[in-house]
């Protein structure tokens, strides 16, 4: 139970939730809302005409709906060499946004190489890299409004960037010191920012499926113009959250975009080996949802496909589903080693199409950016990143009292004698516990 309400005390008004002038109020509230949630769905069970919610189409032929019978193209609008296909549709992308996309992806290929590189020096424990798929978040960020969740899964740093985290939060929190917005207590890349409306990254895959369903259902109950993003790779589209989560989402009619990022592997697992149907964007069909599938190595297009998503969403309270087509270009992490199950012929086949590249030859075509400016940026960033690793590495660890605050408003009891229980087994064991046990005291 809430704390707070043992006491007594209704709940503190935080995220613009509403307030009620006592906890009579708070209760009836709440009750009324079940009440009603349950007048609306016994409404639909009692719907005689077709209690059973199918179509109404009959035959007299027996025999199977192939399994191929839904099949669903990729949309793509231009090619590698950043020319748009004949019959292609009209770009609606603008010049500043089209360069803030590619300087934040730019800025990301730079982070991850940089990052990766610290993570085999020892420097950091662990790092993703979302090198072959910078468009597909890139571009799909840019679409949304500032005010849109974002809900990630853990490749997904590109996003973070483009809504404006600092260089020096990235580092903060890779270093897990004690100026990480996370206080230390997630692993690298477990990004989060409430400011720019980031959900904290859980490790557990799909987890994320079904709350970005219910946050999306509290954005409609507040009617305030917003949508959810939900990223996950196609490895966690089979897990059970998927589907609880976008059956929840279509049934109560939840403006998300589910955004699948099929990059052809699920660490080690190749998609054929996960799946038999086609692909993961069919599956919205199945739960009652429109559905597209976009070449994730097409900045312009994914552009588009969320564009429209969103829209849509918004104007009818409702869920999408979005597969974006790309390559997993690094290994799934630093702990992974993709020599054992995929070629080097199949990664440089795949290089060659590489989103960034593409989107450069775009631009340059546009005389929207300037070849010899991109190459002296790309070097300012590379000194800019290794400055800020260099002052992050070095800022102290947080508290160890932070381990256990943020959740309750006062600190239980239990929480207390574990934490008391862990200072005796580092002052026992200091030679173990540099970190922690150091001249700076027994909570640094």
């Amino acid at each position: 139970m809430n704390p707070t309400l043992r006491k007594g005390k209704v709940p503190p008004n935080n995220n613009n939730q509403a307030v009620y002038p006592d906890r009579e109020s708070f209760y009836w509230s709440k009750i009324t809302l079940v009440m009603g949630l349950r007048g609306s769905l016994m409404g639909k069970l009692n719907n005689i005409d077709n209690p059973n919610n199918i179509t109404k189409e009959e035959t007299l032929k027996l025999e199977f709906i192939s399994e191929n019978a839904l099949s669903i193209p990729v949309f793509k609008m231009m090619d590698a060499d950043g020319e748009l296909y004949d019959g292609a549709c009209h770009s609606s992308l603008d010049k500043d946004t089209a360069i803030k996309i590619y300087e934040t992806m730019r800025f990301i290929r730079i982070l991850d190489e940089r990052m990766l590189a610290a993570q085999r020096q020892g420097r950091i424990s662990f790092y993703m890299q979302c090198l072959g798929e910078e468009a597909a978040v890139t571009a799909s960020a840019a679409a949304l409004e500032s005010q849109d969740m974002i809900f990630a899964q853990y490749r997904e740093q590109a996003a973070l960037a483009y809504r404006g985290f600092e260089l020096e939060q990235f580092m903060h929190q890779n270093f897990s010191n004690s100026k990480d917005l996370g206080k230390g207590r997630q692993m690298p890349i477990h990004y989060g920012s409430n400011a720019l409306n980031y959900m904290t990254i859980s490790s557990p895959l799909g987890t994320q499926i079904p709350q970005a369903a219910g946050y999306a259902y509290g954005q409609k109950l507040d009617g305030n113009g917003g949508c959810t993003i939900c990223y996950f790779g196609e490895g966690a589209a089979s897990e059970g959250d998927f589907h609880a989560g976008l059956n929840m989402a279509a049934v109560h009619k939840a403006p998300v975009i589910f955004f699948a990022r099929n990059n052809g592997y699920a660490i080690s697992t190749p998609a054929s080996e996960q799946f038999k149907g086609d692909g993961i964007a069919c599956r919205g069909v199945g739960y009652g949802m429109k559905s597209i599938r976009v070449d994730g190595v097409d900045t312009l297009a994914v552009y588009e496909a969320v564009k429209l998503a969103r829209e849509y969403a918004v104007k009818n309270n409702e869920p999408i589903l979005i597969e974006s087509i790309a390559y997993r270009l690094a290994a799934h992490s630093s702990s992974d080693d993709p020599t054992g199950y995929r070629s080097k012929d199949e990664e440089e086949n795949f290089r060659l199409n590489c989103p960034v590249n593409r989107f450069r030859n775009y631009l340059i075509k546009q005389n929207w950016l300037d070849e010899q400016e991109d190459e002296s940026s790309k070097e300012t960033i590379r000194k800019e990143v290794l400055a800020a690793l260099k002052k992050a590495e070095v800022v102290e660890k947080p508290s160890l009292e932070d381990l256990i605050t943020d959740v309750y408003e006062e600190v239980p009891q239990h929480l207390r004698k574990q934490m008391d229980e862990l200072k005796a087994h580092i002052a026992k064991y200091p030679e173990h516990y540099p970190a922690s046990s150091g001249a700076k005291g027994e909570n640094h």
